[in-house]
């Protein structure tokens, strides 16, 4: 047996960047090993080019979080409005570009050697294949005619596998502005007393929740898989933060909307659906499977845990990102850092949304599938008086193929309490195969496909249980 007195000595040195109980303030920690050993205190960090906190984190929050709109155009954020110059742009060219990225992103898998990991990657490296084929037919004009159905490949291909594929890159630029320069630990600092008993989760993690709202659930995951390979989160933490807040963003539920014929509801439909979505991860986080999911660091990252605020929070906050100034890399090297790493996960997605998300809207479409799995749904359906309760429950079920479906099954009902409800579903469910599920296996967040699943059905069911009396009250 090796002499511990032989090993290395592998703890790190860790400095609070506020008082912390039962520890001297000022003092730091060895954070791993089996003992906590004091040490002398830091003093005040002291970084040069503090401007780069400001300046950097107002383009990042710029860029990410305020909708405006350019020469008559949708109001949206920045990101979605360069996405839309570059589509536009390049036009039918950029089917070629979306063609070029599922094949690289099913080479690297191969290359990577992640398809061996274990058999739900294996499935999507052999569905990665499939993307190619797919993808090829639509961008050369050939194949069967199913293929062609405008609400399934040119759907896919144009509104998904393009859009997310772009979205993820140009927004990796600006993310390196959101989370590099120290808003983040400010931000976690002054919001730990909310996040932390209600979520499980740090409170840096609202951000992703505002970014997945106003931006992408793609630019969601995005910073949440960098915040859980830097050590900010565990991997519980990150699976909630996955799990409860990459919702669809807030452009894509004006869709909803329109479809439902709810525009005139928008800012009840907005907010309610806000709300309830985060009062669903409140609860799900405190059951399995979410509550039963490791609260191991990522390998090799140095954990960076919150600590409780005994002093002045702003002051604290204030510490924190003057820390992180300090360990921040130069510009140059953050944005390209952060758009190799956009790139790479882009090239990951495409081909699961394009393989998986066709082969879900096939089957919604042309099979009664999800109309037999909506048969776990009927009894909540009949109990809370729904109408049609079978056609009901199939909707429900379809939202696992793909958000939207649902909107599109009951936007001819003349039930408001059926269409809102369905509306808050299609937000508050998180999961679903057309896009998310690839997403999320596309990253190393701890979510496997089967605890995707389980999850997804637990929202639904809490989403219809919370939302339909709202309804009723409205309408």
């Amino acid at each position: 047996m090796e002499n511990s007195a032989q090993r290395p000595d592998t703890r790190r040195r860790f400095t609070p960047a506020w008082p912390v109980k039962d520890l001297p303030a000022g003092s730091s920690v060895l954070v791993e090993g089996p003992t906590a050993t004091p040490t002398t205190p830091e003093a005040d960090p002291q970084p040069k080019a503090v401007w780069r906190f400001f300046v950097y984190s107002a383009i990042g929050i710029f860029a990410f979080f305020v909708p405006f709109s350019i020469n008559g155009s949708k109001s949206t954020i920045l990101l979605d409005h360069i996405v839309t110059w570059i589509t536009s742009t390049l036009g039918e060219n950029t089917r070629f570009l979306a063609l070029f990225a599922i094949i690289a992103g099913t080479i690297y898998q191969f290359v990577s050697g992640r398809w061996k990991e274990d058999y739900a990657r294996m499935a999507f490296a052999a569905l990665s294949v499939l993307a190619i084929v797919l993808c090829a037919m639509l961008t050369f004009g050939f194949g069967p005619a199913w293929l062609f159905n405008p609400d399934i490949g040119p759907f896919i291909l144009d509104k998904l596998v393009i859009s997310v594929g772009l979205l993820i890159p140009v927004g990796a630029i600006f993310l390196g502005l959101l989370v590099g320069f120290g808003l983040m630990e400010f931000i976690g600092v002054m919001v730990q007393p909310i996040m932390r008993p209600v979520f499980h989760t740090p409170g840096k993690s609202a951000v992703d929740a505002v970014a997945s709202f106003l931006g992408s659930y793609s630019l969601g995951l995005l910073i949440t898989d960098r915040m859980y390979k830097n050590g900010s989160y565990n991997g519980r933490e990150a699976a909630i933060v996955a799990s409860g807040f990459s919702t669809v963003s807030a452009t894509f539920m004006v869709i909803v909307a329109k479809t439902l014929d709810m525009m005139e509801h928008w800012t009840a439909y907005f907010f309610i659906a806000f709300i309830i979505t985060f009062i669903v991860t409140a609860i799900t986080v405190r059951i399995p499977p979410t509550s039963r999911i490791p609260e191991d660091y990522y390998p090799g990252a140095t954990p960076h845990p919150e600590k409780e605020i005994t002093g002045n929070r702003f002051k604290a906050a204030w510490r924190e990102a003057k820390l992180e100034l300090n360990r921040a890399d130069s510009l140059g090297r953050v944005l390209w850092t952060n758009f190799r790493d956009g790139l790479v996960m882009a090239v990951q997605v495409t081909p699961g949304i394009m393989a998986v998300g066709t082969i879900g809207l096939v089957l919604a479409t042309y099979t009664p599938v999800f109309k037999v799995a909506g048969i776990v749904f009927y009894p909540l359906v009949w109990a809370l008086q729904l109408p049609d309760p079978w056609a009901t429950s199939g909707a429900l079920a379809t939202g696992l193929a793909e958000m939207f479906l649902p909107a599109t099954l009951v936007a001819g009902s003349g039930d408001m309490v059926l269409k809102f409800t369905i509306a808050v579903v299609c937000v508050s469910q998180i999961f679903f195969f057309s896009a998310m599920v690839p997403a999320v296996l596309a990253t190393d967040i701890p979510l496997s496909i089967w605890k995707m699943v389980q999850i997804w059905f637990i929202r639904v069911v809490l989403t219809v249980l919370i939302t339909v009396p709202v309804a009723h009250l409205l309408f």
